[in-house]
């Protein structure tokens, strides 16, 4: 019995001690290769055209603009008043040809200065002692 156990015990030994077989350590998963993909569209020719105004009174906001384009030509202008009552024009052109071209014009407003009125004197009431 006690030779079964010493074999026994031998080869748990042998067993714990020998290198167990790692499988999956080596394994690399494969590259996946990316070849690209373009869209082909039509060749078509580009066109919009929109505009748009805005006059708040109550904010005082005014400004407007307009744009076009015909092919890879953009034609457009916006306009804005400015704090001081002027009014700033700018009209643009751009394409692949020229760039962008910008044309500002300054109109001078006549901008309303508040007039300032000195705040009333405050009167106090007579402190009596008594």
């Amino acid at each position: 019995m006690s030779l079964q156990i010493a074999v026994l015990l031998a080869l748990f030994g042998v067993a714990l001690s020998s290198p167990i077989a790692q499988y999956g350590h080596g394994y690399v998963a494969p590259v996946a290769a990316y070849h690209g993909h373009e869209e082909h569209y039509p060749d078509a020719h580009p066109a919009y055209k929109f505009h748009y105004n805005v006059h708040d009174p109550h904010t005082g906001d005014v400004k407007s603009q307009e744009e076009s384009r015909d092919g890879d030509v953009v034609h457009g202008s916006y306009s804005l008043v400015e704090p001081d009552g002027g009014k700033r024009t700018v009209e643009y052109t751009a394409s692949h040809a020229h760039g962008f071209n910008a044309v500002v014009h300054k109109e001078p407003g006549h901008h309303a200065v508040p007039a300032y009125h000195a705040p009333a004197p405050a009167y106090h009431a007579p402190a009596y002692h008594g």
